[in-house]
């Protein structure tokens, strides 16, 4: 095993992260979803209550324009329909169509095969660490102030 180096834990981390989504993409596409698709559904599904557009964008890292053209294919095939909100007429919120509760159990059932391949070698104590780990990571994304590239603060 190689000695640690800090500067690779962002590239290996975010580079691990796209690669399991290719992956799972790849399984994914004979059903015809792309990975804006299936991750979008994913997010609606796994959300308590409806989201709006700018939610999911923020979710999925989709950018608003972008979204409101998927969304619109997502409608038109009929996963979404998109609805006023009742709390904010400004902005519409995003329901699941009925049928597409068994689409979402299979992308859930070909993650989980994938995800149990990934890391079946893996002994449960070096995945505790990692898990550990990358939450007390995120915690500190999270807890982080908001700044420039110069390390000036944003509000």
């Amino acid at each position: 095993m190689r000695k640690f180096d800090p500067e690779t834990f962002g590239p290996l981390l975010g580079g691990t992260a796209r690669a399991w989504r290719i992956k799972l993409d790849q399984r994914l596409k004979p059903m015809g979803l792309s990975q804006a698709k299936w991750r979008t559904l994913i997010h609606l599904s796994r959300a308590p209550e409806p989201l709006t557009q700018s939610q999911i964008a923020e979710r999925t890292g989709i950018e608003e324009p972008t979204l409101v053209s998927l969304l619109h294919r997502l409608e038109k095939e009929g996963w979404v329909v998109r609805k006023n909100s009742a709390r904010d007429r400004r902005c519409k919120t995003v329901h699941l169509q009925p049928r597409t509760e068994r689409v979402i159990t299979r992308i859930n059932a070909t993650a989980l095969k994938l995800r149990r391949e990934l890391i079946k070698d893996i002994p449960t104590r070096d995945m505790e660490v990692c898990m550990r780990v990358l939450n007390h990571v995120r915690e500190r994304i999270d807890r982080a102030p908001v700044t420039n590239g110069d390390g000036g603060r944003h509000k």
